[in-house]
């Protein structure tokens, strides 16, 4: 048996000092309480599970990236302290793992729910355009002495028609953000188009 072992029944550091036994024996006493500290499995798998979960979730991803840093910080600072046998630390960093890895997921619907509905919008203001704006084009192929290079302007029509159906498969497919940008495009598109137009007709207005 060794040193530890034989004192083992003698009592706690407290009691120890009292009795005025010997230093090694409290240290001994201090090593067995300690030894008594286990790793907690089951919040670390936990915390594991959360982040994978929140990483392999996309909206997550795209629009709660600190949030789900943050959760990954959490996750290696536990992996640390339970290397260190700091044990109460680790499950401490566990449980901040897994809050900010079910935040970084339930943030991310959210935003996407909000990308979702403001690409939705934009997509209908720039179809409402795109019709607009076709019918001035042919309205305006109809004034006479109206000086515009309809072939050009066609073109551009036709480049802003094409983005805005891009904008709609990418709606479709839950990209937001590239729906969002390409919705901004032809929305320029169609505006360049109507500013010549209406530039043209004021000009023939002014000859009359």
């Amino acid at each position: 048996m060794n040193d530890c072992g034989r004192w083992t029944n003698a009592g706690t550091p407290g009691v120890l000092l009292k009795r005025g036994l010997p230093a090694a024996l409290l240290i001994c006493a201090l090593q067995l309480a300690g030894a008594s500290a286990k790793p907690p499995p089951a919040e670390m798998e936990n915390a594991a599970s959360a982040v994978t979960r929140a990483e392999n979730d996309p909206d997550a991803v795209t629009y709660a990236a600190a949030t789900l840093s943050r959760a990954r910080d959490a996750l290696s600072r536990m992996r640390s302290e339970a290397e260190s046998k700091r044990y109460d630390s680790a499950k401490s960093f566990a449980a901040e793992a897994v809050s900010a890895a079910e935040k970084a997921i339930a943030d991310g619907r959210s935003a996407a729910a909000r990308a979702r509905e403001e690409a939705t919008s934009l997509l209908g203001q720039v179809k409402t355009s795109l019709e607009e704006t076709g019918k001035s084009l042919e309205n305006a192929k109809t004034v006479q002495g109206i000086v515009l290079d309809f072939n050009a302007l066609d073109q551009d029509y036709d480049s802003a028609r094409r983005t805005t159906a891009q904008a709609e498969v990418s709606l479709a497919g839950n990209n937001y953000q590239d729906s969002m940008d390409k919705s901004r495009t032809a929305r320029g598109m169609l505006s360049v188009i109507d500013g010549k137009i209406s530039g043209a007709a004021i000009s023939v207005s002014r000859k009359k």
